[in-house]
């Protein structure tokens, strides 16, 4: 038993084994050890794969045309002075033929011959596994690439935009066509937005708007425009103002300080509504006075006045108490008029309550029995109105002339 190198994988192994316990390939019966090299290899090869030396078995004879090579060998050899001169020194120079030799040169050329086609079949299959490998690589470039494509043309974003051009610089032109047309258009549209926000114009954003309605910036065009709005309606502080903000800008962004303003606003601002109802008031009062009505004179005032002639906390009586001192006994008649030189302001007092102080002036005609006696008269009022509508306060005083 000899330790041999496995042909098939190199380790070493027992020639007796019945395969390599490396490879699995079989050893007993199937190994061959070199007679020229000693080199391990399969039997049913026809020569060393080491030094190319032909392989034979006890068994194997002389091929037939070697027997009768030799022969003919010795036969030149006996008659040698038959053979022409000049080809007994070719002989003598040519190196004695070897049938070795001879026989492993067909062999060394099937071999090259296996070697060149298995050298062809590798090259052929590497060119199909490129190619296939190309295809799937090229394939799914393609794929993200238009994955990219899909996503940037409906895009608004600028950036997107160019970073596509930037990252598939070798994107079928159509493609790369469409994204630079998106992008200029983004471009211009971001340069008129420019233009609209710096003018700082509400006419500017709403022609902006009109012109570009899917805008990108149409929302922040929208609020640009209500703050406009509303810093014009705080500078103008008004009703009318903080009610047309309201108006164009139901759900804007200062709607509730809109309602806030014009809340004060009412809340210091006599209404006309208002102004018409205290004149209504006071001149019933003095039209009571006039007709000597105490009843409709007492129904204009609260029942607890703060101040009535000089007197606090004055109740419906002292008010007609006024009006029998009033008429004495030389006088016949008497008319108030109230001069349309009204100075209302109002104060909140409650929720949605307000109290109202009134100025102003009216003239007393009296005629009276004594043409000695005064006339005409004039004073000056000061009253205030509850949020019941009834006067709460009255004073007045006479003007001297």
């Amino acid at each position: 038993m000899a330790i041999i190198k496995c042909p098939e994988c190199g380790h070493q192994v027992s020639d007796k084994a019945p395969v390599c316990l490396s490879c699995g390939v079989e050893i007993a019966g199937k190994i061959i050890k070199c007679p020229q090299c000693g080199e391990a290899y399969f039997k049913d090869l026809e020569i060393c794969p080491n030094c190319h030396h032909a392989t034979f078995g006890p068994s194997v004879t002389p091929r037939a045309e070697e027997i009768s090579y030799i022969p003919e060998q010795q036969d030149i050899r006996e008659q040698p002075d038959e053979r022409p001169l000049n080809a007994s020194q070719k002989t003598a120079n040519e190196p004695p033929i070897n049938s070795q030799s001879l026989h492993e040169k067909p062999l060394m050329d099937q071999l090259r011959k296996k070697g060149h086609a298995t050298l062809i079949v590798s090259f052929i299959l590497a060119l199909i596994v490129c190619a296939v490998c190309f295809y799937f690589y090229s394939d799914a470039k393609s794929g993200k690439e238009r994955e990219a494509y899909d996503y940037a043309i409906v895009s608004n974003d600028p950036v997107v935009l160019q970073s596509y051009l930037d990252t598939y610089k070798d994107a079928p032109d159509a493609h790369r066509d469409s994204i630079q047309a998106h992008l200029q258009r983004i471009q211009q549209l971001d340069q008129n937005w420019t233009n609209a926000i710096v003018s700082g114009s509400k006419s500017d954003l709403e022609d902006y708007l009109a012109k570009h309605p899917d805008s990108p910036h149409k929302t922040e065009a929208i609020h640009k425009i209500d703050s406009i709005d509303w810093l014009q309606a705080k500078a103008e502080n008004t009703q009318t103002s903080y009610n047309s903000y309201l108006q164009e800008h139901a759900d804007g962004d200062h709607v509730d300080e809109a309602n806030d303003a014009l809340k004060a606003l009412k809340a210091k601002t006599v209404q006309p509504e208002e102004q018409s109802a205290i004149n209504t008031i006071f001149r019933r009062f003095f039209q009571s006075i006039n007709t000597k009505d105490e009843e409709s004179l007492t129904s204009t005032v609260g029942t607890l006045l703060t101040s009535f002639l000089g007197k606090a906390d004055a109740t419906k009586n002292d008010v007609a108490t006024f009006l029998q001192k009033l008429y004495k006994d030389d006088i016949v008649n008497m008319n108030w008029h109230i001069n349309n030189d009204y100075k209302i302001s109002k104060k909140e007092v409650g929720n949605n309550q307000y109290e109202y102080t009134v100025q102003f002036s009216a003239n007393q005609q009296i005629e009276r029995t004594d043409p000695t006696k005064e006339k005409d008269a004039k004073y000056r009022v000061k009253a205030k109105v509850g949020p019941d509508g009834k006067i709460s306060e009255f004073n007045m005083v006479k003007i001297l002339e």
